[in-house]
């Protein structure tokens, strides 16, 4: 029994030796399995790369597939930029641990997969809702592919034009979009991640925008480890997943909020604020921040009506928000159905301000209120407004391509797109090296959206807007500009190991 105990335990510290040696091997020595394959230099690259991308280049193509490479790993003091006045429990305790501080990292082998032998093209996977359809599990008929489309159309801009330049740099070969359909279910939209990874043979999938179906879906991206760029999902739950193969370059509906709940309770002065929202994940989720920022502010919201996407007659809900004596409206749903609240409540003489997420800035919200969305306010994730030549650029080039303007959803799509394709062209076709590659970009990304800088649960960083409608045209304002200064609680930075 002694001499099995003793033969074990021998075995035992064998095994851990070799674990710590696999962890203690140095990055600078060759491994086998590594990729020594040279890196790409300045004259060799389609664009410009700093000297930090190329270190980072260098240490994951080193490590051998039993090894993680020693990346730099973000660190923020604050999650999401939070207030100190909306630190939840801040007035009363500390929490004993904060989440969401410090960056994931990837630990796993796919590092090691060598490059396939041949490829025609470098195929990237699209999963968002473009086609209408019809299902009791959704509610009835689907509502976002509008929204859907023109996310599409934003990520084959993108793809054209890496393609005339020249497409995938190390092979000379073009960029694929393998477009899939979400369809609102979130078994199907699961069904779909493993389609494009495992048939279709994506490097990476953009998508999606429904919030349901976007967990679904990256909760598969987990298990097949294909990273994801999320531009068209602000649910402030998607990042919060501890997925390190998914990152996302819009603002989010947490943000919206912030910046909301300020303008209403410090810039205005108004306390009771009621809400009518969608019954939906999006209007759920979407008001969660304004009605806990309400309360934090000691103004909590005195009601909450909830409305069917595509109703028609909101009379019960906006009684019960007069009888409520609401000073002002928070509404979060869909253009249409914000449109037809808004008519209906200047018809049954509510002269209350309404309030809206970036859904209604939309131009079906516009055609359907009239004259009605004069003085509306609605948070936005960007300024399109800026004057930015590479925004206008952008613009012209969509109107040319696709006969129309591009919109939040399209602009987002093809910054996130084009963030892609960059990685692609660094990394190489490694899933898990351009997975690296996107979490690690230390400089923010200059898109036509905005500098896009990302924290360290890989969301974006910069701070919502307010769209104003004066004289039938949106004005965007920053904080800045309202006067609305966010006092960010100083907290000591957690310095990462790696």
């Amino acid at each position: 029994m002694c001499r099995v105990t003793v033969i074990t335990g021998l075995v035992l510290v064998t095994m851990l030796m070799w674990e710590m040696g696999l962890a203690a091997a140095s990055d600078s020595a060759p491994t086998v399995g590594a990729d020594n394959r040279a890196l790409p230099n300045q004259e060799e690259l389609p664009f410009p790369v700093d000297d930090y991308t190329l270190s980072i280049l260098e240490r994951i193509n080193r490590a051998g597939p039993y090894q993680v490479p020693q990346l730099p790993l973000r660190v923020d003091p604050v999650y999401a930029d939070t207030p100190k006045e909306l630190d939840p429990f801040g007035r009363l305790t500390q929490p004993f641990k904060r989440h969401f501080l410090v960056q994931m990292e990837y630990t796993g082998p796919g590092r090691g997969i060598p490059e396939p032998e041949h490829v025609d093209t470098v195929k990237i996977g699209f999963l968002g809702p473009i086609e209408p359809t019809v299902s009791v599990a959704t509610g009835g008929k689907s509502h976002e592919e509008n929204l859907g489309q023109m996310m599409l159309r934003g990520c084959q801009l993108a793809i054209e034009e890496a393609n005339a330049a020249g497409g995938y740099w190390r092979r000379k070969i073009p960029f694929e979009l393998v477009v899939r359909n979400d369809n609102g279910l979130w078994g199907s939209s699961g069904d779909e991640i493993i389609r494009l990874a495992y048939i279709e043979n994506v490097w990476a999938i953009i998508g999606t925008i429904d919030g349901a179906n976007s967990h679904i879906a990256i909760r598969v991206a987990l298990k097949a480890e294909i990273p994801v760029v999320n531009t068209g999902d602000t649910d402030p739950t998607f990042i919060e997943t501890n997925i390190p193969w998914v990152l996302r370059v819009i603002a989010d509906d947490r943000r919206q909020c912030y910046i909301l709940a300020d303008y209403i309770y410090k810039k205005l002065g108004l306390s009771r604020v009621g809400i009518i929202r969608a019954s939906n994940r999006y209007g759920r989720f979407g008001v969660r921040e304004f009605r806990d920022a309400s309360r934090r502010l000691e103004r909590p919201v005195p009601i909450e009506m909830a409305y069917f996407v595509g109703q028609q007659d909101f009379s019960m809900e906006l009684q019960r928000l007069a009888d409520a004596q609401v000073e002002a409206v928070v509404h979060w749903g869909d253009a249409e159905d914000g449109a037809r609240i808004l008519n209906q409540m200047r018809e049954m003489g509510m002269k209350q301000p309404f309030f809206a997420c970036d859904r209604c800035l939309l131009d079906d919200f516009v055609k359907i209120a009239g004259k009605n969305a004069e003085g509306v306010v609605c948070a936005s994730p960007w300024n399109p407004a800026r004057d930015d030549s590479r925004l206008e650029e952008f613009r012209q080039k969509f109107k040319a391509r696709f006969g129309c303007e591009p919109e939040t959803y399209a602009a987002h799509a093809y910054d996130g797109t084009q963030m892609l394709i960059w990685a692609i062209q660094l990394a190489g076709l490694n899933r898990a090296k351009i997975r690296d590659v996107l979490a690690t970009r230390r400089d923010p990304w200059h898109g036509v959206t905005g500098e896009i800088m990302l924290t360290a649960v890989l969301d974006r960083a910069s701070d919502a807007y307010l769209a104003i409608r004066e004289n039938n045209q949106w004005k965007f304002y920053s904080r800045e500009d309202l006067g609305l200064p966010k006092e960010v609680p100083a907290r000591p930075v957690q310095v990462s190991q790696n």
